[in-house]
């Protein structure tokens, strides 16, 4: 797939991809014309749009041997983070927008989740599972601290004694600690953030709108603090840019509070392979060649293996040994131990105005 070149009229900052390549599903490629004129157009800064979406549900379910939940609720598509990796980038295809630069600056909010969501699991038929957040896209990317849609979401399950996990890298989370707090005493909430580096400049390159390292040890010191399990998530682990880096960051993670870890390498599905690779042509030319030819080993050859047991993993040497680093690190810090088991016991419907209370 060849990306189309920048667009020469806009003015990019803090973006991780750099075009709009058409999404998979799209019947015809775009490409930019010159039509003649002299005359140069008016250059504009390229801003964040949010388009509000009336969502008619709000829990999705998968069954995916890879990961630990069978259901999840993301409030909000496309991420202004702007992760070039981020493996939720081809979800925009499904919306007609571009997996590159559309994906990081239109955002589909939903600001009816939190009706939906206790409409869903009050029904007769619902059978209670720990619902995850931060599944596809983060809940408290930046315009969540406008919105709070996820707030309305964690208020709908405390007052259900509903359990939930939670993933995320957004600062806005902090917000929310008493709520996650409260909830963390019943059992209810696990949280994973994720870290893929502790410096700051490989940070603002590959994540460009994300918080800084700094404020995500202090995010996951201030959910610690309040009660609430958190897991450190390196991921993803990319050779020769983050990988040397592993033991460090497990470590840092431990020292502010986390109490699990877990990792995974590179994943570059679908259209995020392209962006990744022009990516690091942009921001490190002298590393690219390198890195692919790295990634390709711990992925058959391949940019990417989408096979359920081996996507979350890789294979081959250069897996293994990573796999290996990470779970010495982990187990001489304490980060290998059983995850919290979430009360699912608790779950009932909050009580109304004039119910009858009970006796006993």
């Amino acid at each position: 797939m060849t990306l189309p070149p920048r667009d020469p009229d806009q003015i990019l900052r803090a973006r991780g991809a750099d075009s709009r390549p058409d999404g998979r599903f799209e019947p015809y490629q775009r490409a930019r014309e010159h039509d003649g004129w002299d005359i140069p157009e008016a250059q504009q800064q390229l801003r964040t749009e949010i388009r509000l979406e009336q969502a008619r549900s709000i829990i999705s379910r998968n069954s995916s041997p890879d990961i630990s939940f069978d259901r999840s609720v993301n409030p909000y598509r496309g991420c202004e983070h702007g992760c070039i990796y981020c493996f939720a980038r081809p979800s925009h295809a499904y919306l007609g927008l571009s997996p590159g630069l559309d994906f990081e600056t239109r955002i589909t909010a939903k600001p009816n989740a939190p009706e939906l969501l206790a409409a869903q699991i009050g029904r007769r038929c619902y059978a209670v599972a720990p619902i995850a957040f931060g599944t596809n896209t983060d809940p408290y990317q930046p315009v969540e601290a406008q919105l709070r849609i996820m707030r309305g979401c964690l208020q709908v399950l405390s007052d259900w004694n509903h359990p939930m996990s939670l993933v995320t890298r957004g600062a806005t989370v902090l917000r929310d600690l008493d709520l996650l707090g409260d909830m963390a005493g019943r059992r209810l909430v696990s949280a994973g953030v994720s870290l893929t580096t502790l410096d700051p400049a490989l940070s603002r390159s590959m994540e460009p709108r994300a918080p800084a390292p700094a404020t995500r040890l202090k995010m996951i010191e201030g959910l610690a603090k309040v009660g609430v399990p958190v897991r450190i998530m390196a991921a993803p682990m990319i050779p020769v840019l983050n990988e040397h880096e592993i033991e460090r960051i497990l470590t840092a993670a431990r020292d502010a509070g986390a109490s699990a870890a877990s990792m995974i390498p590179l994943r570059l599905p679908l259209e995020v392979a392209p962006l990744f690779r022009d990516w690091l042509e942009r921001l490190h030319p002298g590393k690219a060649a390198h890195v692919m030819a790295r990634v390709q080993a711990m992925r058959g050859g391949r940019d990417n293996d989408p096979r359920f047991g081996s996507r979350m993993r890789g294979e081959g040497h250069e897996a293994d040994l990573l796999q290996q680093r990470f779970r010495l690190a982990r187990r001489r810090l304490g980060l290998d131990g059983p995850g919290p088991v979430l009360d699912c016991s608790r779950f009932r419907a909050p009580p109304r105005a004039g119910d009858q209370l009970a006796l006993f």
